[in-house]
């Protein structure tokens, strides 16, 4: 995407970048809820009675949360290209920190398939008992939560990133710029706390997730509704071209 381009339509990549985003706020709600009424921490059995009797439902939020990382990656690029006129370098880490986050939760995403397959009752996993299966199953889905966190540790810091190239950009609002900046605490937080202190982060996310919630679904609406102020957008990359 040139400058050109964006002195053309700056609007639509921004409304494109704020329809991506709604979804994957969407998308990232509806895998968890999926991943909530279905696992049973504790309990391997109930875990695999539930996913095996909602295989549907558990095969939808995969593919939902797999098509979230695919836009995000559109969404790195997008608010790198309108955000480099602020800061190219902070723009450049936050779309890295951003790629970082997506590589990370693709991976642990295996994770979260292998639970299926070894729930299939295929002939080749007769070797090992139900009990087995079930705990390896629970163990997966385990593993997948901590490459989740592993995750958000570094799309806390994109969130930071962001949240300070949109409160110094001009075109776009300081309130969301801020926001997102205290979204970017906020997941730092969580996700630290779920290693160093886990019983305490299962009381602390719901708090967490309120202000990370607000920031995000604002600036996707806000980029949806509004988009950027172009004659500001254009001003800013003009500065930087000179």
């Amino acid at each position: 995407m040139t400058e050109q381009t964006f002195r053309i339509s700056p609007q639509y990549y921004a409304r494109t970048c704020g329809v991506l985003y709604l979804y994957i706020i969407v998308a990232g709600i509806f895998a968890e809820l999926v991943r909530s009424k279905l696992v049973v921490a504790t309990d391997a059995g109930a875990t695999a009675s539930n996913i095996i009797a909602n295989e549907s439902l558990f095969r939808f939020g995969f593919v939902g949360e797999l098509m979230h990382l695919t836009f995000d990656v559109a969404v790195a690029v997008i608010l790198y290209a309108l955000l480099r006129p602020v800061d190219r370098n902070i723009a450049l880490l936050a779309a890295f920190m951003r790629f970082a986050c997506v590589i990370i939760l693709a991976v642990a995403s295996l994770s979260h398939f292998v639970a299926l397959r070894l729930l299939a009752e295929a002939d080749y996993l007769r070797t090992f008992s139900a009990d087995q299966l079930h705990t390896v199953a629970l163990l997966a889905l385990k593993l997948h939560g901590d490459g989740y966190n592993i995750s958000l540790l570094f799309f806390s810091f994109a969130c930071l990133s962001l949240g300070y190239l949109i409160f110094r950009s001009g075109f776009l609002p300081r309130t969301i710029g801020a926001l997102m900046a205290i979204a970017g605490v906020c997941y730092l937080v969580n996700s630290l706390s779920q290693f160093l202190a886990p019983a305490f982060a299962a009381t602390l996310f719901p708090a967490l997730f309120v202000p990370i919630f607000v920031a995000e679904l604002s600036l996707a609406l806000w980029l949806i509704v509004k988009g950027v102020d172009v004659a500001k957008w254009e001003e800013r990359a003009r500065i930087t071209a000179s």
